[in-house]
């Protein structure tokens, strides 16, 4: 006899309100014999749509899980079309993270995975510079050098694209990688792509952008983290802060605030993806955070 597992499990539900749906989620996971352990939901009355997060533990083997799936699907996911998204937390998440330079976006996200803080593992590294080798090394994280020009774009983007699918990757995260990526990269990672900007844009797009701010006076620097769509820096937002300036600011200081601030935001938005918190519709987020 197959010994039983204690599955923990996350659901992501959204559909047109419908009388009911709250409970009927509820219920099913009720009659899985699950224990919920945290739900929210959230009521767009607008536009008459319903978003829900569900997380629960069971005791159950392996097989079931595939034929809770396949329950759910065909008693609650079809007669109320709803989106959804099932995961069983059995393994950590695989991580792919691309760099160009930039040190501490990459601290942050190999202390968060390191220290276990986030249920993810990061599979390796890809960039177009061989900076960062050396700190990859240290934490024994496998470093792709693939250097990017015009002629050879396509092909370089091919051979992370078999990397990606090699190692079965949940999550790709730029951590300042400074390269547009082609719809060869995010077609088949469709809100799976997390980028880290500053606020400078679209007010201050292009070299300098720190320089520039600071030539005009701005009273507020920040950063977004976003889901990578092929519409450059515009895709569905995740998390964001802001911080206050002044004329006492050097651009040095500037640069310092808006770093510390991408750290935080990239932070952010990765872990509420891995947590499963962030439901997408219409290129808006819904964040349950």
């Amino acid at each position: 006899m197959k010994d039983r597992l204690t599955a923990h499990a996350v659901l992501r539900a959204s559909c047109i309100l419908q009388k009911g749906i709250a409970a009927k989620l509820t219920q099913f996971v009720y009659d899985a014999g699950a224990e919920i352990i945290d739900y929210d939901h959230y009521v767009d009355i607008e536009k008459n749509y319903f978003y829900c997060r569900m997380e629960w533990t069971a005791s159950l083997e392996e097989i079931e899980q595939d034929v809770l799936r396949a329950r759910f699907r065909d008693k609650i996911a079809g007669p109320y079309r709803l989106d959804w998204d099932l995961r069983f937390k059995s393994r950590p998440l695989r991580l792919a993270v691309f760099v160009s330079y930039e040190l501490a976006h990459l601290y942050v996200l190999l202390m968060k995975c390191l220290s276990r803080q986030w249920d993810a593992r990061i599979e390796f590294i890809v960039s177009n510079h061989a900076d960062l080798a050396p700190e990859a090394a240290r934490f024994d994280v496998p470093y792709h050098h693939l250097p990017i020009d015009k002629n050879n774009k396509a092909v370089q983007e091919a051979c992370q694209l078999a990397l990606l699918k090699e190692r079965q990757i949940d999550l790709i995260v730029f951590a300042r990688y400074m390269q547009v990526v082609t719809e060869t990269l995010i077609r088949p990672y469709e809100n799976r792509i997390i980028n880290i900007h500053h606020s400078m844009l679209p007010a201050f797009a292009g070299a300098k952008p720190y320089h520039q701010a600071h030539a005009r006076g701005v009273k507020l620097i920040g950063a977004t983290g976003h889901y990578v769509t092929l519409d450059l820096d515009a895709g569905p937002i995740i998390a964001q802060a802001v911080k206050t300036v002044d004329h006492r600011k050097s651009v040095a200081d500037l640069v310092a605030v808006g770093r510390d601030l991408e750290v935080e935001v990239l932070a952010r938005a990765v872990g509420l993806h891995i947590d499963s918190r962030v439901l997408v519709r219409d290129g808006r987020t819904i964040v349950f955070d």
